[in-house]
This record gives C-alpha cells, sequence and structure tokens, in this order.
C-alpha cells in the first residue's frame, strides 16, 4: 500500500538539485521538477517513496487524476498508468515530464456545448428543371433572317413601318421558315406605293437579286394607313420563293404554297392572327391585295392586275402616270377621304 499522500513543498530549482540528477541520494527527502504545460513544479517526498506515491502528490497538488498522467523521463521513457512501485530514487533523472490534462480541462471538453440557434428556416422550393438553349436554333435564327430593316425615312412616320418590318422578321412562323429553307435576306423595306402604281396594276412586292433586297408594299395608296398584316405576310413568302426560282413555273408555286403553310403552321404564337387595329390601320383595304397576280410577275416582282408577260420589264418599264401625278393623285384622294368622313388622316 502507498504511503499516505504528503504535501509536497514547490520551491525554486537550484544547481544543487540539478548536481543530484542520476545520483542515489541519501537524504530524507527527494526533490523532484515536474514539468506541466511549461511550467516547472518542484515536489519533495521522502526517500522512501515510489511512482505511486509520486502519482497521487501530482493529483493531490495539479488536480489530475492518477489514471490520467503519463510520465516522460529522461533515459527511461514514457511511464503510463498503472504505475509499477518504482522507487523515485533509482530513477535516473530528477525532471519529469508531465503528460496530462488538468480535471477542469477534461470537465470543459466533456460538458455539453450549447446548441447554436439554428436558422429560420424558410420553405423549401420545388425544385425546377433547369432551362436549356438551343444553341443550334439561335446560331439559324441570326443566320436566316433579314439582317437590316429599312423604313423610307422621307415618307410619313418611318418608326412604325420599322415596326412593321420588325413584327414580319420575328414572325414566328417566317423565322421557322427562314431557317428550314436556310433564306438569308440583305436588306427588308417597305416601298413608296407612288412609285410602283400604274393605271393597270400595283406591285406588292419585289425580290431584287434572289434575295439581296425585298421590298414590301406596307401602306395604303392614300398613305393614311398599313394593309393587313396576314396580306403583306403572304406577299413575304410569294418573295422569299425568289430566292430560288425567279419564274413562276410549277416549282415556283408549289414552293410559295409550301412557305405559306410552314408559317401558317410556325405561328404558334398568335395563330397567324393580324396585327390589331390599332397597331396597323388600314382605312379603305377592300381586300384586292390577295394573291391573284394574273401572271404579272416580272424580275420577282409581285404585281396585282398586271397583264404583261413574264420578262416585259413589268411596272419598272410602264408609261403610265410618272411620280409626281401619282403623288399628286394620292394626296387628291386623300383629301377626298377626309371629307367624306369629315376629320383628319387616321394612322
Amino acid at each position: 500500500m502507498a504511503s499516505p499522500p504528503r504535501s509536497p513543498k514547490t520551491v525554486q530549482s537550484s544547481a544543487d538539485d540539478q548536481s543530484l540528477e542520476g545520483v542515489p541520494s541519501s537524504d530524507p527527502e527527494i526533490s523532484l521538477t515536474i514539468s506541466h504545460h511549461g511550467t516547472p513544479h518542484i515536489f519533495r517526498l521522502p526517500s522512501t517513496s515510489t511512482i505511486l506515491d509520486l502519482t497521487a502528490d501530482i493529483a493531490t497538488t495539479l488536480a489530475i487524476p492518477a489514471a490520467s498522467q503519463k510520465l516522460l523521463v529522461p533515459k527511461l521513457g514514457l511511464l503510463k498508468p498503472p504505475f509499477a512501485p518504482t522507487p523515485l530514487a533509482t530513477l535516473p533523472s530528477r525532471k519529469v515530464q508531465l503528460l496530462a490534462s488538468t480535471g477542469s480541462e477534461i470537465a470543459s471538453v466533456s460538458a455539453p456545448r450549447t446548441a447554436s440557434p439554428l436558422r429560420s428556416s424558410s420553405p423549401l422550393k420545388a425544385a425546377t428543371p433547369s432551362k436549356t438553349h438551343d444553341w443550334r436554333k439561335a446560331q439559324d435564327e441570326a443566320t436566316y433572317t433579314f439582317h437590316t430593316l429599312l423604313p423610307l425615312p422621307y415618307l410619313p412616320d418611318p418608326e412604325r413601318s420599322r415596326r412593321y418590318l420588325a413584327r414580319l422578321r420575328d414572325d414566328a412562323g417566317i423565322k421557322a421558315a427562314m431557317r428550314k429553307h436556310k433564306f438569308s435576306v440583305g436588306v427588308l423595306t417597305e416601298m413608296n406605293p407612288a412609285e410602283h402604281t400604274t393605271h393597270e396594276s400595283r406591285t406588292l412586292g419585289l425580290n431584287r437579286n434572289r434575295g439581296e433586297v425585298i421590298e414590301l408594299r406596307l401602306r395604303t395608296d392614300a398613305y393614311d394607313g398599313y394593309r393587313d398584316y396576314k396580306v403583306i405576310r403572304k406577299t413575304l413568302c410569294h418573295e422569299l420563293a425568289h430566292n430560288v426560282f425567279g419564274v413562276h413555273d410549277r416549282n415556283f408555286w408549289d414552293l410559295t404554297s409550301e412557305i405559306e403553310k410552314e408559317v401558317e403552321r410556325g405561328d404558334w404564337r398568335n395563330g397567324g392572327r393580324a396585327v390589331s387595329n390599332e397597331e396597323f390601320y388600314n382605312p379603305d383595304d377592300r381586300g384586292e391585295d390577295g394573291h391573284v397576280d394574273g401572271g404579272g410577275l416580272s424580275g420577282g416582282e409581285f404585281v396585282l392586275g398586271g397583264g404583261g408577260k413574264e420578262g416585259s420589264g413589268g411596272v419598272d418599264g410602264r408609261g403610265g402616270m410618272n411620280r409626281r401625278e401619282l403623288m399628286a393623285e394620292a394626296a387628291e384622294e386623300r383629301m377626298k377621304r377626309q371629307t367624306r368622313t369629315g376629320g383628319g388622316s387616321r394612322s
């Protein structure tokens, strides 16, 4: 049985204590320096004491249970519990390194930690599939399109004409047909009705150099409104077919019919409906712009009422009224219409 623990005396180490290292002492007490966490502690025990006595004194003084102590003795190595009753006088060194945690340190680690406040939970949102972008379709739409929109700046309200041209360019059905047939048109523009009207015919559309420029008759003859959207879109289908065929043979009409059907099917946004009356109102369009051209096409022109043969020059070779006379007639017609309605011109 270990001798009753004695209250050790903690004193400062000296040269005399260091001279005793490794030498059996005949003194009634043995002095050992126990270093713990960098702090030296001097323990004095009777010369007959053992390691068990030392660990008991360390437990009393430093509040470190003997079962938690590990002693590193130079030239002897690491001593672990359960300790043997080795006499302290036989230790090769009087300096010992204590490897252990104090009781308070162990308690702080063992104590349950206060749970941190939970973040306010927000309702989980249902997962939505990621939107994928069809890069091939976007690239095709940027390639097969009308690259320039050109309203006539000298006619009234050119910005309105630009919106009309943009609507045609962005029409879902037109875009689908352009992608399928790989149509790329340099310029989409409007034509001046006065420059493409004779007593016998009116040009509704014109395709120059198989898609370099397409002109469309957007305005009424009196310049007081815009023609029906679906009719103009049908004229555009006709002109797009001239990108492939220049003459009115069976191949041309088959392609025109195919494009018209594709445009109707592809117009999923509005089912092919014409624009509202507020956007493009035509006060005096009697529906004469239907696709009945009577063979009056020349060089990719779509002419109503034309009786000439293909290649005969069409409206460009007409001997009718000149531009000034046509403009004067259009102005006179507009004034007559205003007089009848009793109001100003309608846009």
